[in-house]
Parts: structure tokens; C-alpha cells; sequence
């Protein structure tokens, strides 16, 4: 193989071809033109191969000085930008959320436009899981959970979402009628959410409706997949409405009664505990809190 010409004779190339001047590269290296000339002869040199033509008033790249100073310029750039990248000190500060991915998908993606607009200094990373209980090895500066509170960190904000409604698709809306009468509701074609089981339940006895409820349709683990499957035309589901307030919004699905069930546990913002007053953790903290959820 090869051997590589000499990263200075290809530093001063570059500039000399970006520039078309020795002058001009050896004030951009901090060095003579005589050096420059020299390191860019020392690599005709070990090419074999004139890449400059000397005129009177300057230099003019030859045909393969040309061809050869495209590949030469992306090679710097490319190493720059992985220097920048990897090595460079990290002028942003850095907080790491963690939540459900229907959380993260529905409600927290959207408002993060919002906060980096607000506080461009400062990046969010945004995680998801299934269930979290604890964020030790986790990464995670802050957990956006479901559940009772019961957990054993000592910082928890509450953070209100909206009561659950029947959510479908129109064309779905247009088969059941003005009103969630017995019969209605009994013949509902239901997408269960796991873990929300009794909240068909909870809906039965609101209305005072004694009949047990429907068999599944089929079945998601989350709000997010059970609107995906409700937008396809058929069905329908019991989701907060904070989760399905885009869809809502624009008219992709309906609710068609007015059906309001209380979540049966809440979500909460957990702080880590050793987090020693970040400042930028507050920030975002501060900002969550004061959203609409």
C-alpha cells in the first residue's frame, strides 16, 4: 500500500487550492509563503505530479490539482466535524427525561418545541419505557411515571391529565347513534388498553348500566397504539383525553358521547434525588409544570 503523503503538505494543499494563493494559505496556517511552496513541492514531489500551475500573479490548480483537492478538502472537513463532535466541550446542558412512549408520543414531544425555543441552552433527551419504577443505572435525570405516588424518591410533582372519554374514528361515530344507551354500549366493538381493564367497567356503572361489558375487539399496550388501530376505521377505546387532544383536534377521531371517567391512578413528575439543585433540571421542571397536560 501507498504510503500517505505528509498531513502538513496535505494541510497546506487544501488552503493553497481554497484559496488559490500561497500567500493567502500561509496567512491562514500562520506560516511563510516559502513554507507553504515548499510543503506543497514536497508533495508534487511524492505524487509524481504537478498539482499547481506558478504564474505570474499566483497559482492556478492543474487538472488533477483539482480533482485531487475535492477528496483532499471533504477528508479535512469530515475530520473536523467528528473532532467537533466527539471531543469538543459540550456548550448545552443536558437533561434526560424518561416516560411512557404514549406520554412521550402524545403529550411531552409536542410541548418540547416550546421549552427549547424558551431555553435554547439547554438539550433535552427524551427516553421511553414500558413500566419504570426506579431510576437507579436507568440514566435519567427526571421520570414522568404512572402509578399511586408510592415511590421512594423524595421530589414527586403531580402532573393533572385529562379525564378518559370513548374515543373512535367518524365513520365509526356515524353507526352508534346520539346517546351511549345500554344497547349502544353493549354492542361496542372495544380495542382494550392492558392495564385499563376495568375502565369499561367503571363506564357501565356511570351510565348505570348493569350488563357486563363486551368481549375485546382487539387488544394494544398503550394509548398510542389503540389510536393507530382506531384511525384505521374501526372500534373504539377509553383514552384520556390529554392523550387524544391532537386527534381530537384534527378531526382524525371523535368522542361521540359526553363520557368523562376519572383516571384510576395519576401521573407524576419524579425528580432523582442526587441531582444537587441543577439548574437546568429546575428550568424544565418549572416549565412541565406549568403546561397544559
Amino acid at each position: 500500500m501507498r504510503r500517505l503523503p505528509h498531513v502538513t503538505w496535505l494541510r497546506s494543499f487544501e488552503a493553497a487550492a481554497r484559496h488559490s494563493s500561497f500567500s493567502a494559505a500561509a496567512e491562514e496556517l500562520y506560516l511563510t509563503p516559502a513554507a507553504v511552496s515548499q510543503q506543497i513541492r514536497q508533495l508534487e514531489q511524492h505524487l509524481g505530479i504537478q498539482l499547481f500551475k506558478r504564474l505570474p500573479k499566483g497559482v492556478q490548480l492543474t487538472d488533477i490539482g483539482l480533482a485531487y483537492a475535492i477528496p483532499v478538502r471533504k477528508s479535512f472537513v469530515e475530520m473536523q466535524a467528528a473532532t467537533d463532535g466527539l471531543f469538543r466541550v459540550q456548550r448545552k446542558s443536558l437533561v434526560r427525561v424518561r416516560c411512557s412512549i404514549s406520554f412521550a408520543a402524545l403529550i411531552l414531544a409536542p410541548l418540547l418545541r416550546g421549552f427549547a425555543q424558551a431555553h435554547p441552552d439547554i438539550d433535552v433527551e427524551l427516553s421511553t419505557a414500558v413500566w419504570s419504577d426506579r431510576m437507579d443505572g436507568a440514566g435519567v435525570d427526571l421520570d414522568i411515571r404512572y402509578g399511586e405516588g408510592d415511590w421512594p424518591e423524595q421530589t414527586v410533582h403531580p402532573l393533572p391529565v385529562e379525564e378518559v372519554t370513548l374515543v373512535c374514528h367518524p365513520d365509526y361515530a356515524a353507526q352508534l347513534g346520539p346517546e351511549p344507551t345500554e344497547a349502544v354500549l353493549a354492542s361496542l366493538d372495544i380495542v382494550q388498553i392492558l392495564g385499563s381493564e376495568t375502565d369499561w367497567d367503571r363506564l357501565f356503572h356511570l351510565c348505570g348500566i348493569e350488563a357486563a361489558r363486551p368481549q375485546h375487539w382487539m387488544k394494544a399496550d398503550s394509548s398510542l397504539i389503540a389510536l393507530q388501530i382506531l384511525s384505521a376505521g374501526h372500534g373504539c377505546a377509553l383514552i384520556s383525553r390529554s392523550f387524544a387532544r391532537r386527534a381530537l383536534a384534527e378531526g382524525r377521531l371523535v368522542a361521540p358521547f359526553d363520557l368523562s371517567l376519572p383516571m384510576q391512578a395519576n401521573f407524576a413528575l419524579v425528580e432523582r434525588d442526587d441531582l444537587r439543585g441543577r439548574s437546568e433540571v429546575r428550568k424544565l421542571v418549572d416549565w412541565l409544570l406549568v403546561q397544559r397536560i
